[in-house]
């Protein structure tokens, strides 16, 4: 029973639960992404280039037959969009974490002992 105790403690765990959450909503994204790729990039941005090489679909561009370097391509610019999100999301973060670094902590109050030394101190210099 003790093991079984052991994995619900472990997958139970904060971060466990973070990262699960994470990669599904990176799956989700992930599919977003190459829809803009899919169905609006390739076709507003590379259809001039697209219709040069008689295709329809930036996966079937290809070299000597087989060499499908159009899907190459797509997955560059699917991983090049999730890579200029997360920056902008890891930046944001960075500056919201900075604002609450920034604001400086009141400083402590002195206990009655320091208030008395800081008064013997005073009257000694006079």
């Amino acid at each position: 029973m003790s093991m079984i105790k052991e994995f619900k403690d472990f997958a139970m765990r904060g971060n466990v639960v973070d990262l699960a959450i994470g990669v599904i909503i990176g799956g989700a994204f992930g599919k977003i992404v190459s829809s803009l790729i899919d169905d609006v990039i390739t076709p507003l941005l590379l259809k001039p280039a697209l219709e040069a090489a008689n295709l329809t679909k930036l996966e079937e561009l290809t070299v000597f037959g087989s060499v499908k370097y159009g899907v190459f391509l797509s997955a560059t610019i699917n991983f090049v969009i999730v890579a200029f999100v997360l920056f902008l999301i890891i930046k944001g973060l960075n500056a919201a974490k900075k604002k609450e670094e920034a604001a400086p902590a009141a400083p402590p109050v002195p206990s009655k002992e320091e208030v008395l030394l800081g008064e013997i101190r005073d009257l000694l210099k006079k």
